[in-house]
C-alpha cells in the first residue's frame, strides 16, 4: 500500500476542514448545487471526451495509487539472471519448469521455451510493453482531462451564481444562497484538480514509468538468455537500470 498517497490527501483535505472549522461551521461550505456543477459537468465532459469502458477502467487504475508498492527492479535481475544461469547449464528447454506470478515474464519465459528468435521475442515484448504504458496514458490523460474541467466548471458555477445574484438583487433573501454557489462552485473545482487530479495523474505517471523499466529489463534479460550471452555480463547490463548507488 502507498502511504504517501493516503497521507497526502488526508493531510490535504484534514488541514481545509480544521480551517473551515476554526473560521465557522463546516456545514457552510456544502453547497449541492456548486456539487453537481463541478463533479456531474466534470464526469460528463468526460463521457463526452472518452468512451465509457476507458472511464471506467481509470478506476481501477486510480486503485493503484492506494495500493502498489514501488516495483523491485533487483529482485527482477537476480530471477533473470538465476534462469540465465539455468539455461546455461541445462539448455533453455530447462526454463519450461520455471513458473512466474508476472503474466509479463511468463509470457517471455514461454516464448523462451518455444524456440522464438530473439528479435521475434523483442518485437513482441516491445509491443506488448507499448500497449501497456498507452493504456496507462490514457487513464493518466483522463485524469489531467479532470484536472483541467475541475476549475472551468468551477467557474461555470462562479458564473451562474453571479446571474442569479445581479438577477434578484431586490430581493435580500435569495442574494447569499446566490452568491455561497458562485464561491463554494469555485471551491470544489479549484479542489478536485489541486489536490486530487493533478497529484494522482502524476503518482501514475511515476507508476508507469517504474514498471517501464522493470518490463525493459524483462525484455532485456529475456533475450540475452536466448541469444546465449554469459549470465555475468547480462548482469552487469541490466544493473543499469539501477540507480547508481545500489549497481
Amino acid at each position: 500500500m502507498d502511504l504517501a498517497t493516503i497521507i497526502g490527501l488526508v493531510m490535504g483535505f484534514g488541514l481545509m476542514v480544521v480551517a473551515v472549522l476554526l473560521g465557522g461551521s463546516l456545514r457552510m461550505f456544502i453547497d449541492l448545487p456548486g456539487m453537481m456543477i463541478v463533479f456531474g459537468g466534470v464526469l460528463a465532459a468526460l463521457f463526452v471526451k472518452y468512451r465509457l469502458g476507458e472511464v471506467l477502467s481509470t478506476i481501477t487504475v486510480i486503485a493503484k495509487a492506494f495500493v502498489n508498492k514501488q516495483p523491485d527492479v533487483e529482485r527482477v535481475i537476480a530471477q533473470v539472471i538465476e534462469m540465465a544461469n539455468v539455461a546455461r547449464k541445462d539448455g533453455i528447454l530447462a526454463l519450461e519448469k520455471v513458473k512466474s506470478n508476472d503474466p509479463f515474464l511468463q509470457s517471455a519465459i514461454n516464448h523462451c521455451v518455444d524456440g522464438a528468435d530473439p528479435d521475434f521475442l523483442e518485437m513482441v515484448m516491445r509491443k506488448n510493453l507499448d500497449y501497456l504504458i498507452g493504456r496507462h496514458q490514457r487513464s493518466i490523460s483522463i485524469l489531467d482531462t479532470i484536472a483541467e474541467m475541475g476549475p472551468a466548471f468551477g467557474m461555470i458555477g462562479t458564473l451562474i451564481g453571479l446571474v442569479q445574484m445581479l438577477a434578484s438583487m431586490s430581493d435580500p433573501n435569495t442574494i447569499g444562497p446566490a452568491m455561497a454557489l458562485a464561491l463554494m462552485a469555485t471551491l470544489y473545482g479549484v479542489t478536485l484538480s489541486a489536490l486530487v487530479a493533478a497529484p494522482l495523474s502524476g503518482k501514475l505517471t511515476l507508476y508507469s514509468e517504474d514498471e517501464r523499466v522493470v518490463r525493459q529489463v524483462i525484455i532485456d534479460g529475456m533475450v540475452g538468455i536466448q541469444k546465449g550471452i554469459n549470465p555475468r555480463m547480462l548482469q552487469e547490463a541490466l544493473r543499469a537500470a539501477l540507480p547508481p548507488k545500489r549497481r
